[in-house]
């Protein structure tokens, strides 16, 4: 998380880094009864997190983003979905829980960065993701890149941080009208 946070703070973002296992003193994932018992309160940080930078003064409350690996991934979109504070993600080998389903009143522009051969999370959570972002027509990129499993290194994760880069200031860039 340092390297795209670096990135993004030397091109001028006010980066925040989150630690929502912190909220449940959590120090590993130990299978899905793990996530599904304490994924209500990591929502809720994150929320609480979004609710801190949204009232930081170097921050426009109007382009916020978010960026999620795996799970926090997972976290990123769900939070997206219920939370209009939120105008682009860029998720890292995650994807959308199907219960957001039910809940999901909106979506932001979304980047999908997502490896082919990912046995953690397979790359069919990418897929789903993209179906959703069609059917209500939200902007979106997705790069599937063939070979790669879960996590990125080397090229891949040069590529991955460029193209995280380039959409963030594509969503989020402040745009001047003209004076006529």
């Amino acid at each position: 998380m340092a390297d795209p946070a670096s990135l993004l703070a030397g091109q001028g973002f006010a980066v925040y880094v989150l630690h929502y296992f912190d909220r449940t003193g959590t120090t590993e994932i130990d299978g899905l009864q793990t996530i599904f018992r304490h994924f209500p309160a990591w929502m809720k940080t994150l929320w609480d997190a979004v609710s801190f930078v949204a009232r930081q003064p170097q921050v426009d409350p109007e382009r916020i983003g978010l960026l999620g690996f795996s799970l926090g991934a997972y976290l990123a979109l769900s939070a997206s979905a219920i939370d209009s504070r939120i105008h682009a993600v860029v998720e890292f080998f995650g994807g959308m829980p199907k219960e957001m389903k039910l809940f999901t009143r909106r979506l932001c522009p979304v980047l999908i960065l997502h490896g082919e051969q990912d046995e953690t999370v397979p790359v069919e959570e990418a897929y789903y993701l993209q179906q959703i972002l069609e059917a209500k027509r939200i902007a979106y990129e997705m790069q599937i890149y063939p070979g790669v499993g879960h996590g990125f290194s080397g090229e891949i994760w040069r590529d991955a941080r460029l193209r995280s880069f380039a959409f963030l200031q594509k969503h989020l860039a402040i745009t001047f009208e003209r004076e006529a």
